[in-house]
C-alpha cells in the first residue's frame, strides 16, 4: 500500500485504487472484467485501503464506487469454492475481535470518521450491497438493480447486513428482502431505504456533495456521525458476532451445498458468467 502526497495523490493495489485530491479519496474497485466479484484478494484489498484511510491525516471524505458496469456482483463463488480455505479465512475472527474480514470490508466505512458516499451502477448484489449498506450515503443511477442475494447460495448475509439494513427499514422489509433474494432497481430500492438518492450521473452528484461538505466543520460532520450511528443503532458487537455464528452453522451443509449449485446455474444463464465470473 502507498499512500503519496497531494502532488502525487494515490493509493494502489491489486482490485483496490484509491485517489485523493483536496482530502476526498475516491476508492474504486477494480475488478471490472468480473464485474467487480469479491475473491480473497479483493477483501485484502479493501481491508488495507481502509486502514490506510483510517491513518490518514486531513481526510474529509469518501466516495466508493465500482469500475465498469458494476458496483459489484457480490461474492465470487467460484473463486471460493475452488479455495474453500479463503471463505473459512474470511469467517475467522480473533476472540478479541468484534468482526470478521469479510465484515470489516463493510462495516469498515461505517466506523471512518468522515463522510463515505457509496455510488452505484449496473449490478449491487450480495456482498457488494453489504458494502454499499457499509457508506453512510447510496447515489445510485435509475437503472441499478440490487439484491440481497445470499439466500441463493443457501447463506445468510453476514458482512454487517444485519446492523446496516436494521439501521434503515423495518425488520419485516429486511427479512422479505433477506429471504426471497430478489432483484429492485433503485426507484424501489430508494423508497425502502437502501438509497439515498437516484440520479442520472450519480458520481458527479457525490463529487458535489463531498465538495460541499469541505466547507463544513470536520469536527461537526464527525460528531454528528458519530451520534447519528449511535441513536440508531445499538449491540452492534453482539450482531456481528452472532452473523459469523450462523454463518459457520450453515456452511458446507448439504442444504447449502444444493443452494450453492441452483444459484451458480441460474447465474450463469441469466448474466453471460461463464465470460464475466470465470
Amino acid at each position: 500500500m502507498e499512500i503519496t502526497t497531494a502532488k502525487s495523490p494515490t493509493i494502489s493495489q491489486q482490485r483496490v485504487n484509491c485517489k485523493i485530491e483536496q482530502g476526498i479519496a475516491e476508492v474504486m474497485l477494480s475488478r471490472p472484467e468480473k464485474l467487480n466479484a469479491l475473491d480473497l484478494p479483493m477483501f485484502r484489498a479493501l481491508e488495507q485501503t481502509l486502514l490506510s484511510l483510517r491513518q490518514l491525516p486531513g481526510l474529509r471524505a469518501v466516495i466508493l464506487h465500482g469500475e465498469g458496469r458494476a458496483f459489484s456482483a457480490g461474492l465470487d463463488v467460484k473463486s471460493m469454492l475452488k479455495q474453500p480455505l479463503a471463505a473459512l479465512d474470511i469467517l475467522k475472527r480473533e476472540a478479541d475481535e468484534a468482526t470478521n474480514l469479510a465484515q470489516r470490508v463493510a462495516y469498515g466505512w461505517h466506523l471512518l470518521p468522515v463522510p463515505v458516499i457509496a455510488v452505484t451502477q449496473g449490478l449491487c448484489f450480495g456482498g457488494g450491497l453489504q458494502i454499499a449498506l457499509g457508506a453512510d450515503f447510496r447515489f445510485s443511477t435509475p437503472d441499478c438493480r440490487f439484491s440481497v442475494m445470499e439466500i441463493k447460495w443457501g447463506i445468510i448475509p453476514d458482512m454487517s447486513g444485519s446492523v446496516t439494513l436494521r439501521n434503515l427499514m423495518g425488520v419485516d422489509t429486511a427479512m422479505e428482502l433477506a429471504m426471497s433474494g430478489r432483484e429492485l432497481l433503485a426507484p424501489e430500492a430508494k423508497v425502502l431505504g437502501l438509497v439515498s438518492r437516484v440520479c442520472e450521473d450519480p458520481l458527479a452528484e457525490a463529487r458535489a456533495f463531498a465538495n460541499d461538505l469541505l466547507g463544513k466543520s470536520p469536527d461537526a460532520l464527525a460528531g454528528i456521525k458519530q451520534l447519528y450511528r449511535q441513536a440508531w443503532a445499538h449491540s452492534d458487537e453482539a450482531m456481528l458476532k452472532e452473523e459469523t455464528r450462523l454463518q459457520q452453522k450453515i456452511l458446507g451443509r448439504p442444504n447449502q451445498w444444493r443452494a450453492t449449485l441452483k444459484g451458480l446455474f441460474g447465474w450463469r444463464l441469466r448474466f453471460g458468467a461463464r465470460r464475466d465470473l470465470n
